[in-house]
């Protein structure tokens, strides 16, 4: 395993380069950005600096964006792949962190791939019930025609109106640099929305969605986030038998890294971390009560 400051590249399955850079001391740990982000622009270097005191951060661009590679055609299962090269290159063990698209990648990753010990997701964007838009094909082949006739413009506005941001601040967002950063990301919204669409039809996750999870799972929502994702984020927690739920109060989708760093590092750091898969196994029960203790704590307390 290494430790301290670095940059490289590891070289996923298929042959794609992805680029990471790697700061901290302690066990490895892999944080998995959302739809537009990566490690020059996002939360996750914030939360890399925080995190890097007690452990050595694994940062890194998702494929096709930052230096990162990208080889056609795109499948979830490629993405799976770049975690598995990370994961080696970490030392064949890492604890994993993802957050809203990353979030569903991690979930997806951690069913499949025996190097991740331990997962914490913030808010999946799932849509599970009549709470929130369904992803349907027709939004799906909008933001694709987009992409694809090189109008990154309309694909990145389409995909923040569909997440909840107001058309006036998407009308601002397009005079500020900020817009030339998100439209170089653009054609990977896609990949995103492959991701998160299995389930995000408006109807419920289903029995044992990723069954073959076995490792203890902190599944988390904001206090303040729209009530479909709370809806999703508790589905999610019920899903898996060794999940707990946790809300952070006062926090939205644009998580501060402040406010989810220490329940990240007292759940990496739970002592029972090998062995409190039975204590969690009440999906139901556990998550609640776990939901509300996580109220208390995080008030003292104080991302996509």
């Amino acid at each position: 395993m290494s430790e301290g400051t670095g940059r490289g590249q590891v070289v996923s399955k298929d042959g794609t380069r992805i680029a990471y850079s790697r700061q901290g001391s302690g066990p490895p740990l892999l944080l998995v950005d959302g739809a537009l982000c990566h490690r020059a622009f996002g939360p996750g270097a914030d939360l890399a600096q925080r995190m890097a005191a007690r452990y050595t951060v694994y940062t890194y661009d998702r494929r096709g964006r930052g230096e990162s590679g990208d080889t056609r055609p795109y499948a979830v299962e490629r993405e799976i792949e770049d975690l598995a090269a990370l994961i080696e290159e970490a030392g064949g063990e890492a604890l994993v962190y993802g957050i809203s698209s990353g979030a569903a990648l991690a979930l997806e990753a951690a069913g499949r791939l025996p190097g991740i010990t331990r997962l914490a997701v913030y808010e999946a964007p799932f849509v599970v019930d009549g709470s929130g838009q369904p992803l349907d094909a027709d939004f799906l082949s909008r933001v694709r025609t987009a992409v694809d006739t090189g109008r990154r413009g309309d694909a990145v506005r389409l995909f923040l109106r569909r997440v909840g941001t107001p058309a006036p601040a998407v009308a601002v967002m397009r005079l500020l640099p900020v817009w030339r950063k998100l439209t170089a990301v653009a054609p990977t919204l896609p990949y995103d929305l492959a991701v998160v669409a299995p389930h995000s039809t408006g109807r419920p996750l289903g029995e044992a969605p990723w069954p073959a999870i076995r490792i203890p799972v902190l599944v988390m929502d904001g206090g303040k986030s729209p009530h479909w994702m709370r809806s999703a984020t508790a589905a999610v927690a019920a899903a898996i038998p060794t999940a707990r739920h946790r809300t952070l109060p006062g926090q939205t989708h644009l998580l501060k890294p402040d406010a989810v760093a220490p329940a990240l590092t007292g759940f990496y750091a739970d002592a029972g971390a090998d062995s409190d898969a039975g204590a969690d196994s009440g999906a139901g029960a556990g998550a609640g009560a776990d939901a509300g203790a996580g109220e208390g704590e995080g008030a003292d307390e104080d991302a996509g």
